[in-house]
């Protein structure tokens, strides 16, 4: 199955995508079809000509970027007036219009110095006709493809009415009217796409790759994990890579929203599309261009789109039914009271307004182009906004979901601490009394042999400890390893079975020395996490190794609870420790001793207690507590692809201050569609008042639906630009 894939232009409006999108799916060979109005992708599969698909696509009144035309840069000129008109002279149908509003001045100026009325009104139609063509072929192909309305079948439909009526002039600068706010709606919807182009924008197009002791310049796309390139001071970082040579700050803002640049030295990675600060950087490419984190965060807000939020759907499914339902109103307005009631059809001769040219207004004021877009475009916003920040959703429905929560449950280690546990004591039964003694260094050395290839934070702490006292190569590395449910570790160490765990395994397996219980529960009692160590069926002591809070653990509890969130701590070390960290940080609620498959356990027995519920947590280790919740959110996932597809929400930098900020902008996403959903139905519903009393012309219907429009993406588009000290504190 083939793929093609087009980037089309004049998208105005969600309601013509889904008209185009229609017609594209019921052409011969088409197998499926995405188009996303705000970036213009169009991805059509199936045995399809593309010269034929834009045909089609011309035909529906719609262009096709080959990326020789100029375009709307992303970042909008600072004055929006000259970008308008800018954008006005990039559209043949601008162009027609305005051409158009030249001609019915000139009539106008001919009616006024009394030449023959029919100039004027040959004049009028001709404007009418060029610019009206674009609009009545979009809407005519439309109904004959799709077999449903547009606004620009309802357009011409009230053109031609006003004509038969008699209404040159004001059928004229209807048209003109709907054309520029047309265009001035899809400059509006340009700058909003802008959003998502500026992300595309942040990777360079080539690199300097370091190959046989030469420099050069290749496109970023011929780079291949291994390649070596060289990044100067104030360089764009073009691909995701490992720092071999050099130092320096790297801003890293475009990924993780972290405010403050990053040290890089020698063994770090680095991210595509970062800024490099004062430092040359020689850096390993890891990852293909494809696979970056610049380019999963792009493509994740891109199809985020197409996961429709709540409200978006309710939306669509009432758009779908309420256009055809008011072209009958429209219709049984014009023949009812004439036909039944003896009132006027067409305009009487006193100057007011017929059943006709009524039903003809409220046909206009019909279109539900702000209701429809009233909603997907605060959620592209918002989306883009919380990608700026260094968040990424999976979909519009989980902004939207995420600030109806009452109830976060969170990992531990880390989540609310740094994650990187250290080893803070140690002692074998045969301990000297001296902090590295040859008992206790022997048995740090027997337990990194175990845990050497494990990624787990403990068994991290004792590989930087056997690393520190330079006991890495006293012993060889464990083999028939067998891990024991989740409390521990046993394996093969020169013929001799040895097993690291928690007291719990070895209180259920073996006799636990005295001594060392004293041991374990002293560092217990003072929140640290005790490891011992077995030589077949003898203790050999214990190890304690503590983790320490994200400064910033405390304040984002406290500011969850101000919010009105109950805090839940889900944690698999002993409840000791639990609750030290869970009275440090001021949580609600403490569940401690969990294996993996208990969190999964809790977090279903949470939902039905406390209602829909999210977990934060790594995206590895917690995946099957992550997926149990009606929310899932990860922490740190630009090193991590795992986090990226286990998660619905990802925090790209380890911060926790980004998850109360995330709440607040899906809290005020929700409350702008509120407004834009209210204003759209009051408004309409005002203006349809006023046109079924005789009180809206034709060109006022024009200007409050586009106006409206015009409005609500403007009013969406708020949240684009929002800054975190400006997110209300109010939760949906």
């Amino acid at each position: 199955m083939t793929e093609t894939k087009l980037k089309i232009t004049g998208l105005d409006c969600i309601d013509c995508a889904r008209g185009l999108a229609a017609s594209v799916a019921a052409a011969p060979g088409v197998e499926a079809v995405e188009l996303h109005f705000f970036d213009g992708s169009l991805t059509v599969r199936g045995a399809v000509d593309e010269g034929q698909l834009r045909k089609l696509v011309t035909q529906l009144g719609y262009g096709v970027d080959d990326g020789k035309s100029a375009s709307l840069p992303p970042a909008a000129e600072a004055n929006a007036l000259v970008g308008f008109w800018r954008y006005m002279l990039q559209q043949i149908e601008a162009k027609l219009a305005l051409i158009a509003g030249a001609i019915i001045l000139l009539s106008l100026a001919l009616n006024w110095l009394g030449a023959p009325r029919w100039t004027a009104i040959a004049l009028q139609i001709g404007a009418l006709i060029l610019a009206g063509w674009p609009i009545a072929r979009s809407g005519l192909v439309n109904l004959w493809v799709n077999r449903s309305f547009n606004i620009n079948f309802l357009m011409t439909v009230a053109g031609i009415g006003a004509v038969a009526i008699g209404e040159y002039a004001e059928a004229a600068s209807m048209i003109l009217l709907f054309s520029i706010a047309e265009a001035l709606e899809g400059f509006t919807n340009e700058r909003a796409r802008g959003a998502i182009a500026q992300l595309k924008e942040l990777t360079p197009t080539h690199a300097l790759k370091l190959a046989d002791g030469k420099e050069l310049l290749v496109p970023v796309e011929r780079l291949s994990p291994g390649d070596t390139i060289l990044v100067s001071p104030g360089e764009r970082i073009p691909i995701d890579g490992a720092v071999l040579e050099g130092n320096s700050d790297v801003d890293q803002a475009a990924i993780t929203g972290e405010s403050i640049p990053v040290w890089k030295a020698p063994g770090d990675d680095v991210f595509g599309g970062t800024v490099n600060g004062s430092g040359k950087l020689v850096i390993q490419v890891t990852r293909l261009v494809g696979d970056s984190s610049l380019h999963r965060i792009i493509e994740l807000v891109t199809q985020a789109q197409s996961r429709q939020s709540q409200s978006q759907k309710f939306i669509d499914r009432f758009a779908h039914y309420y256009t055809p339902a008011m072209v009958l109103l429209a219709l049984l307005v014009a023949m009812i009271p004439p036909l039944f009631l003896g009132a006027p059809f067409l305009n009487p001769a006193d100057g007011s307004r017929g059943w006709l040219y009524r039903a003809l207004a409220l046909l206009i004021i019909s279109c539900p182009c702000a209701l429809v877009i009233s909603t997907p475009v605060t959620m592209v916003a918002g989306l883009t906004r919380a990608a700026r920040a260094g968040v990424l959703f999976k979909g519009s429905v989980f902004l939207e979901a995420l600030s109806k929560l009452r109830t976060f449950a969170f990992d531990k280690t880390g989540t609310l601490t740094r994650g990187e546990p250290q080893v803070v004591d140690s002692r074998d039964l045969d301990c000297q009394g001296e902090a590295d003694c040859e008992p206790c260094n022997n048995m740090i050395a027997l337990a990194y042999a175990l845990e050497r290839h494990s990624t787990h934070p403990l068994a991290q702490a004792i590989t930087r400890e056997a690393e520190h006292r330079g006991l890495t190569e006293c012993y060889p590395a464990a083999e028939n390893l067998v891990a024991r449910g989740g409390m521990g570790l046993e394996g093969v160490i020169n013929g001799h079975l040895m097993t690291i765990g928690s007291r719990r395994l070895f209180a259920e397996e073996h006799n636990v020395p005295p001594q060392v219980d004293v041991w374990v529960e002293q560092a217990e009692a003072e929140g640290k996490t005790a490891m011992l160590l077995c030589d077949g069926q003898q203790v050999r002591g214990f190890i304690a190794v503590a983790d320490t809070l994200r400064k910033e653990s405390a304040a984002v509890i406290s500011e969850l609870k101000g919010m009105g969130k109950k805090t839940i701590l889900l944690t698999g070390d002993n409840r000791v420790v639990a609750n030290k960290v869970g009275g440090d940080i001021g949580i609600d609620e403490v569940r401690a001793s969990l294996l993996p498959g208990d969190k999964q356990q809790i977090v279903e027995i949470l939902r039905q207690d406390y209602g829909p519920i999210a977990m934060v947590g790594d995206g590895i280790n917690d995946a099957p507590a992550l997926a149990a919740a009606n929310l899932g959110i990860a922490m740190g996932g630009s090193g991590s692809a795992q986090a990226m597809e286990t998660a619905d929400v990802v925090l790209m930098a380890d911060d926790l201050h980004k998850l109360p900020f995330s709440i607040r902008l899906s809290a005020f996403a929700n409350r702008l569609i509120r407004q834009n959903i209210s204003f759209s139905l009051g408004s309409k519903l005002l203006v349809a008042i006023l046109a079924l009393f005789g009180f809206t012309p034709l060109w006022l219907a024009v200007l409050a639906d586009m106006g409206v429009s015009l409005l609500v993406t403007l009013n969406g588009l708020r949240a684009l630009r929002l800054e975190r000290e400006k997110v209300g504190a109010r939760n949906s």
